[in-house]
């Protein structure tokens, strides 16, 4: 465990299994459709999610790429959200999953989801690696949870302090001391 941790809140294995559980719902799900299903998964933190679940999908995906910033370097979000990397392609009449690492209070979901739509997406669900409902602010429907989480500050596989801890191959609770 990293010396910055609290503790460990969901390990690696955990992690790798419910990514296989969600790839295989979602596959399920979209194995009939017409066009391809695109993930869109929001940088920087849902990297390392999008490649484990991505992994495990038995149907044909396409992937592309949303930069999106309530946080800046803070822990808490500014509520200034801003694109700072847009898709790539045109997503018109395709079935879209947003790849997402953590819902807190909703605010950057419901902005990117509005923003997907306005684009004519055939359809929109969220998957998310951690839900932390108690921070709600605003109504997002997640079609897939991985995991529900406490009210912590959470760091690692992709999820980051100030750009730190995202290597980190698990969860920890961050200490209050480093941030």
């Amino acid at each position: 465990m990293h010396a910055h941790l609290d503790k460990i809140l969901i390990n690696q294995v955990e992690i790798v299994e419910r990514s296989k559980q969600l790839a295989k719902e979602i596959s399920e799900k979209y194995a009939k459709t017409d066009k391809p299903l695109i993930l869109v998964a929001l940088l920087k933190g849902s990297v390392p999610f999008l490649a484990e679940l991505m992994k495990h999908m038995s149907i044909d995906i396409e992937i592309d790429f949303m930069d999106v910033s309530s946080y800046g370097t803070n822990m808490e979000s500014t509520r200034d959200i801003r694109i700072l990397k847009d898709l790539d392609r045109s997503i018109k009449e395709h079935p879209i999953v947003i790849v997402e690492d953590i819902v807190d209070t909703g605010r950057t979901l419901q902005a990117v989801i509005k923003i997907l739509d306005n684009k004519g997406a055939q359809s929109i669900e969220v998957v998310s690696l951690l839900d932390k409902p108690s921070r709600r602010e605003v109504e997002v429907d997640v079609a897939y949870i991985g995991f529900e989480i406490p009210n912590e500050f959470v760091v690692g596989f992709g999820l980051d302090f100030a750009e730190k801890y995202r290597e980190l191959p698990y969860i920890g609770i961050l200490h209050k001391d480093f941030y």
